[in-house]
């Protein structure tokens, strides 16, 4: 605490030990008479007034603190170096190839059965057929009884083959001799024979119209 605080404190002080010597007084005033009352409070006053108040002395500065000493540091203890490490060189990457799962077999569709085509109708009966010879006997014998003058003065016998074409009419056209008989007297008097006696029914298609077919037959000259 400074000097002017402890000055304020003592004043205060004094101003309070006032006030309770006056409020004694004050009280003995009221039982003694007037002029007690005085002297007293004179000798009150003159003994406050006359107290030596002594100062309290003022505070010791606190000495320096003596320097500090420099304190002893211990060196550090020596520090080992680590031990080598070995470090393995790296191992080659390894390179993984993901196993691709085969792709999947494709859907198999069966498409459904084909319907069963109705059985196609058995085909029409062909009606085709070769000429067929019409009164056989009677155009025959007439070929043979027109025997070649000439091959009777020499006479002449044998046996002649012949095809003739029919035409749709029945009639033979178109003789031509397939086997000779040896003569050609009587060759040439066949084919003549056939194709102006000679009667067929036609040949048929598979339809049953009448069509062009063939017919090959023997005609034998022969002396009685």
């Amino acid at each position: 605490m400074s000097y002017a605080d402890q000055q304020q404190g003592l004043t205060g002080t004094k101003l309070a030990a006032l006030i309770i010597a006056l409020a004694i007084v004050g009280g003995i005033g009221a039982v003694m008479v007037i002029g007690l009352a005085i002297n007293a409070v004179k000798q009150v006053v003159e003994r406050v007034t006359t107290v030596d108040i002594e100062e309290p002395p003022p505070p010791e500065e606190p000495d320096e603190p003596p320097p500090e000493q420099p304190q002893e540091v211990a060196p550090p203890p020596p520090v080992a170096p680590p031990p080598p490490i070995n470090i393995a060189p790296a191992p080659p990457p390894i390179q993984t190839q993901p196993t691709i799962p085969p792709p999947s077999p494709p859907a198999l569709r069966i498409p459904p059965p084909a319907p069963v085509a109705p059985p196609a109708p058995p085909p029409a009966p062909s009606k085709a057929r070769g000429a067929r010879t019409k009164n056989e006997r009677s155009w025959a014998s007439r070929i043979q009884e027109n025997y070649p003058a000439r091959a009777l003065r020499e006479e002449i016998e044998g046996t002649v083959g012949v095809r003739v074409t029919v035409t749709p009419d029945g009639r033979a056209t178109g003789c031509s001799v397939t086997a000779s008989s040896g003569s050609d007297i009587l060759d040439a008097a066949a084919c003549a024979g056939m194709e102006r006696y000679a009667r067929f029914e036609p040949a048929l298609d598979d339809a049953g119209n009448p069509t062009t077919g063939s017919y090959a037959t023997r005609i034998t000259y022969r002396l009685n």
